[in-house]
């Protein structure tokens, strides 16, 4: 196996312990045996349990032993909750070591160097693009700004409505696209939406599985605006805790989210408004269905934009079919 094949498969690990992790990042390993197969293979537990590599180490067992270690991140060089991973690296005697990004955080950083200094061969770099905006974009942003990624997250006909005329919403997007909207639910840390989503709608806000059951992971639910909502509304319930933000400012809401890696604002037109407008939009998933709806009820209100000169530019850095919708998710250009 290259190391090309043996990332994706790192990553693949990565994906599926998102959300599981914080405040540790989610990383995937692959330990290759000297020969290029598959030995073993981990993804980050909980806080305090073991990281990526030792999990894929401790499954790959002697095969390790002159084998290789594919990594999504730079395997740490510090003493936390568990002792550093280059030291486990070392003790089962793997002479290369291939990752995707450089770890930023300055505690944790140094273990390539390390690596290098005790004699393996080290490999940064290898699908950095592909590691860097999939499972631990979110997590490198937070080290980056100190401030959570946000997300948002919308459904939309063709033509950019939200709601046919009289309302109804249910459903613009196809099963597939659901789907997706509750795995990314399941990962995330919080879902941001307004008072009025809470009005109209009364949205549960949890993350659900293909059969209607609760996903194991359930997101912060977070409710902004000044309007006092009803003590019997859904998001109120005891499906996930909720918190309550009295405020119209999209920075007050980021600011007391700051220990959260991986935010979703999900509200209506209004609220994603306030939010484009404020800067503080990190990517935009855009679910599209192959319908067309007219009417008034836009994906979006005002963000400020008078004139094509002042239009918010993004690019496009995603896209993916989801049965007859597509996903396409922008980041600003």
């Amino acid at each position: 196996m290259n190391l090309d094949a043996a990332m994706a498969a790192a990553l693949e690990q990565a994906e599926k312990v998102k959300g599981t992790t914080y405040p540790n990042p989610p990383v995937g390993a692959v330990i290759l045996d000297a020969h290029g197969e598959i030995a073993g293979v981990g993804a980050t537990e909980p806080p305090g349990g073991p990281h990526a590599e030792v999990l894929a180490l401790r499954r790959a067992g002697e095969r390790a032993a002159g084998g290789t270690a594919v990594v999504t991140l730079e395997p740490c060089n510090h003493v936390g909750r568990t002792p550093p991973c280059v030291d486990a690296l070392l003790a089962a005697g793997v002479a290369n070591v291939a990752f995707a990004v450089a770890d930023p955080n300055p505690v944790a950083a140094g273990g390539a160097a390390r690596l290098a200094a005790s004699g393996v061969h080290v490999t940064p770099g290898v699908c950095a693009d592909a590691v860097a905006g999939g499972p631990l974009r979110e997590w490198l942003h937070k080290q980056r700004t100190g401030m959570p990624h946000v997300t948002w997250k919308f459904a939309t006909s063709v033509d950019g409505r939200s709601a046919a005329a009289d309302g109804s919403s249910q459903w613009i997007t196809s099963e597939a696209a659901r789907a997706d909207v509750h795995r990314r639910r399941a990962a995330a840390d919080a879902i941001v939406v307004g008072t009025g989503t809470v009005f109209v709608d009364d949205p549960a806000l949890t993350a659900r599985r293909p059969d209607g059951t609760l996903a194991a992971q359930q997101p912060l639910r977070v409710v902004v605006g000044m309007r006092e909502i009803s003590p019997d509304a859904t998001v109120l319930n005891d499906d996930s805790r909720t918190m309550v933000i009295r405020t119209r400012d999209p920075r007050e809401v980021i600011q007391a989210l700051s220990d959260r890696t991986d935010v979703l604002v999900e509200g209506g037109p209004t609220l994603a408004g306030a939010f484009l407008r404020a800067g503080v939009i990190d990517r935009i998933l855009a679910y599209v269905a192959p319908i067309l709806l007219g009417g008034p009820i836009s994906a979006v209100d005002d963000v400020g934009v008078l004139s094509i000169a002042q239009a918010q530019r993004w690019r496009f850095d995603r896209t993916i079919p989801l049965g007859p919708d597509v996903l396409l998710s922008m980041i600003p250009a």
